[in-house]
């Protein structure tokens, strides 16, 4: 890495998170790709193909081989040190779902292996590779899908774009994987040369030397962050529902998948939304329908913690993004659509001058949908760190993650639909990722057994309300129709 010192430290936001981590609560995403074999050369893929192919990247990444070396004591951050006993065939690993091989086996084992802690004495990623998806609405038997856990001190490093964008194609067409580039890994320092040598060499920076007492108190830090957040941004009263309690280390998945198109129309409701607002308003109405159905809907409407871009100040130099975070409240009392989005609107306009546009983000040449998606679950775990000691700020997450607007490839196969499990945590123990890619819209549920017990029913809850917003598109539409003019017609 050229240009990057010897061994890298972790910074402190991230070195923050890790040490706030619960069991149960856990800051790793799962990006979920799943693929069509049928357009690779005989219709199949090959478990070995696809090892090849990631081994023959992974050089383009060097932190993907790193781990982190732990100082005595924590008197200090973590390094990135180069993993001598690396083995790819540790991180990537083979299975495939019994007969019949449905999607409802599927999103129980990948609710089981995202919930499954990462070994952090290695590179903290790993990559399952799925067989035997055999019978998912709107694919051909045979599919098979990677699930890639990436832990949150990983996203965000300097030449990880994302592991998924370096293996993926534009093309179906397959060359000959090349040889994995030869590498040696650098043998690890001692932990206490590594604490000496930048303390030996300059004094020049004070701040170094506290990371053991911001450690001691990072309880009463976090506190304080959390009341002087709660002073400033949090409303007077908040809805409480049953996302807002105390989560188990167990976890469940859902997703629905939506026409994009039918986002792009419903923009149409309400004065200046974008299809941001409209999976805002979709994922509103889904909330209001599910705790309605149980008798659970909060009298005060609810809210959701809302990731999102914006430019970086160097932007056009550095080509990287920047992402915030901002509270929206769902509109979940109203019970028009149309008025609930408009709601959703007039809050989130302000957001526009500064976040990018869909456009810049569908250029799959300055974006990765894959590393913004994991990116945007980093900013979650930290929203969620700093509110667990304290009533939360919203009562869910909704991410939404615009991908590439035309098809990716992995050894031929084309990949068919992307989504992904998010991390969770005390107090907000909900959340929903959209993820838009090849013309379609994948919206998927996050949370843990014992708050959602029937994820299902709030994945069909997901589809009336996207019908819902479908039906008002088809009725206005009417409407124009009707009030069009008639045509003279010449004699």
């Amino acid at each position: 890495m050229i240009g990057q010192p010897r061994f890298q430290q972790l910074n402190g936001e991230d070195a923050r998170l890790l040490a706030s981590e619960a069991p149960h609560a856990r800051a790793h995403a799962t990006l979920v790709h799943i693929y069509d074999p049928s357009t690779a050369p005989g219709g199949m893929v090959r478990f070995k193909a696809v090892l090849a192919q990631i081994e023959s990247r992974l050089h383009r990444a060097p932190v993907f081989r790193q781990k982190l070396l732990h100082m005595p004591m924590e008197v200090d951050r973590p390094y990135w040190v180069d993993d001598e006993s690396f083995d790819i065939e540790s991180h990537v690993s083979h299975s495939a779902l019994p007969k019949p091989g449905d999607w409802r086996q599927f999103c129980i084992m990948a609710s089981r292996i995202h919930a499954r802690v990462l070994d952090m004495d290695r590179s903290p990623w790993e990559i399952h590779v799925i067989e035997g998806l055999d019978t998912l609405p709107g694919l051909p038997p045979g599919c098979f899908a990677l699930l890639t856990k990436l832990h949150h001190t990983l996203i965000g490093m300097d030449g990880t774009d994302g592991i998924t964008a370096l293996i993926h194609d534009h093309t179906a067409q397959v060359a000959v994987a090349p040889p994995p580039v030869p590498w040696f890994p650098r043998p690890a320092p001692r932990s206490g040369s590594l604490y000496l040598r930048p303390r030996l060499g300059t004094l020049k920076d004070p701040a170094a030397f506290a990371w053991p007492v911001m450690r001691a108190f990072e309880g009463l830090s976090s506190m304080s962050r959390v009341m002087v957040h709660g002073m400033l941004e949090a409303p007077a009263a908040n809805a409480v529902s049953r996302f807002n309690a105390v989560v188990s280390a167990r976890r469940v998945f859902e997703t629905r998948l939506f026409e994009l198109e039918t986002f792009r129309q419903m923009r149409g409701l309400a004065r200046d939304a974008a299809v941001n607002d409209c999976v805002l308003a979709v994922c509103g109405g889904a909330l209001r329908r599910y705790l309605d159905q149980h008798g659970e809907l909060p009298e005060l409407s609810m809210s959701a913690v809302v990731p999102y871009l914006n430019m970086n100040a160097t932007y056009a130099q550095s080509q990287r993004y920047k992402i915030g975070r901002v509270r929206v409240d769902l509109g979940t009392t109203i019970d028009d659509p149309a008025e609930r989005l408009a709601h959703i609107c007039a809050q989130t306009s302000s957001l526009r001058a500064r976040a990018v546009g869909a456009r810049d983000l569908i250029d799959g040449d300055k974006h990765s949908s894959s590393a913004t998606l994991a990116l945007s679950g980093k900013v979650l775990s930290m929203a969620q760190s700093d509110q667990r000691q304290l009533a939360p700020l919203a009562n869910c997450s909704i991410i939404n993650v615009p991908g590439p607007s035309t098809p990716l490839y992995l050894v031929g196969a084309r990949l068919a639909r992307f989504t992904g499990l998010m991390p969770i945590c005390d107090g907000m123990g909900l959340v929903l990722a959209a993820t838009s890619y090849d013309g379609g819209m994948n919206i998927s549920v996050t949370s843990c057994r014992e708050q959602l017990t029937d994820p299902a029913a709030f994945a069909q809850c997901l589809q009336e309300s996207f019908d819902e917003y479908a039906a008002a598109v088809e009725t206005r539409r009417a409407q124009a129709g009707k009030k069009r003019p008639a045509r003279a017609v010449s004699k």
